[in-house]
């Protein structure tokens, strides 16, 4: 490696650091909750995505725990060879109920279902139909497929109507959507997308990993909410958020496109899959989401409260109905400073920035847990009030 790519990488981060871009890690030294260690003291998280804060559940570690002891540390090979066991079966029948699917595939990732789903689909006659404020790894999903690529202005329901129209000569339509967008904490019209699916001969696909376990009555996610269960042909999701908070992937839907990305979906065949301890805590968050409705109605309230209370205080947010929150800010440098103020007051958060989010719409994404109490919210809210005084927000 040459001194002047290592200087040209260094001239990059510098800039990222000078134009307030730059994303420090902060360790923490404790498990996933409401209250976290960082730094050698415990302060208020609120920016993960243990939405139903089972992250560090007791019965969840218990069932890892088990799963260990009776299958051992890893797979040591990819499912198709030798590396498939009867957790990772049960668990995909288990996210197929769960979801009313006909059949699901794991991956390691959602990242890696979204990688693995395009490119297998469809080819070069084919078209998908991507919203603009899609995750990045739909947007890198579709990038790897040669199928023609259309992108439609966020939840613009005319606009996707547009280009459905444009798209008319393919032979297969694929709409592909976030079921939540998790910069935004918008959840998608997916009423629409299907109305429109339907009218014009497409398929739809959703990712759904900001909404289930948690958001429709019985957690199903964003298709339960938006009442179009059985509409949705495609679900790719994640088990690193709302069901343990871990890693995993899944694509959950008709048995016969399951079959074919086990059969050339490249994620799946050449990467493990997941440990066998995550499979077997897996199967048992599943239980506690069947059973879950008390911790659905406390994430509700306690995104609520935030952001009524926030609201009343005069600050700008997004989203509407989910318990991401993000307070917009615009400059960047401004989110992070005001991230680095609310730490010294014990409140964990991050400011969000470019290429995250769009430049020019910098901002603190808050997120709600079903494991923080009423006091947290209040405690947050004052934090915020404080912090206001300090440094320039608008």
């Amino acid at each position: 490696m040459t001194s002047a790519f290592l200087s040209h990488l260094s001239t990059e981060l510098d800039g990222l650091k000078s134009a307030g871009l730059y994303k420090s890690e902060r360790v923490i030294s404790s498990t996933q909750s409401a209250e976290i260690e960082v730094g050698g003291r415990k302060v208020l998280n609120f920016c993960a995505n243990n939405y139903l804060g089972l992250a560090d559940n007791a019965e969840l570690r218990d069932a890892a725990k088990h799963a260990l002891d009776r299958y051992g540390y890893g797979m040591a090979s990819v499912r198709f060879i030798c590396g498939t066991q009867e957790e990772h079966k049960q668990l995909e029948a288990k996210i197929s109920a769960f979801l009313g699917m006909e059949d699901t595939i794991l991956y390691g990732s959602c990242f890696d279902a979204n990688g693995g789903l395009f490119e297998t689909l469809l080819g070069e006659e084919d078209a998908v139909i991507s919203d603009a404020l899609n995750h990045a790894s739909i947007i890198d999903g579709v990038r790897l497929s040669k199928a023609r690529r259309f992108r439609y202005a966020n939840n613009d329901m005319a606009d996707l109507e547009a280009r459905l129209k444009e798209a008319s000569d393919a032979r297969f339509r694929l709409i592909a959507t976030d079921g939540v967008f998790s910069m935004d904490g918008i959840i998608a019209n997916l009423r629409g997308v299907c109305d429109l699916a339907e009218k014009y001969d497409a398929m739809v696909m959703v990712d759904d990993s900001h909404a289930v376990g948690f958001v429709g009555k019985n957690g199903r996610g964003s298709a339960e909410h938006c009442g179009v269960e059985g509409r949705v042909d495609i679900i790719t999701g994640t088990l690193g958020k709302a069901l343990g908070g871990a890693s995993g992937g899944y694509t959950s839907g008709k048995a016969t496109v399951v079959d074919w990305l086990r059969q050339r979906s490249r994620p799946y065949l050449f990467s493990n899959t997941l440990a066998p301890s995550i499979a077997g805590a897996s199967l048992k968050v599943f239980e506690l989401i069947e059973n879950g409705a008390a911790l659905r109605r406390r994430l509700n309230d306690n995104a609520a409260r935030f952001r009524s209370s926030m609201t009343r205080a005069g600050f700008k947010l997004a989203g509407a109905g989910h318990p991401i929150i993000p307070v917009m800010l615009g400059d960047a440098a401004l989110a992070q400073q005001m991230a680095a103020k609310m730490l010294e007051r014990g409140i964990y958060v991050i400011g969000f920035s470019f290429p995250v989010v769009p430049k020019g719409q910098a901002r603190i994404r808050t997120q709600m847990s079903a494991a923080h109490s009423t006091e947290d919210i209040d405690r947050a809210i004052a934090a915020f009030e404080d912090v206001r005084t300090a440094v320039p927000v608008p």
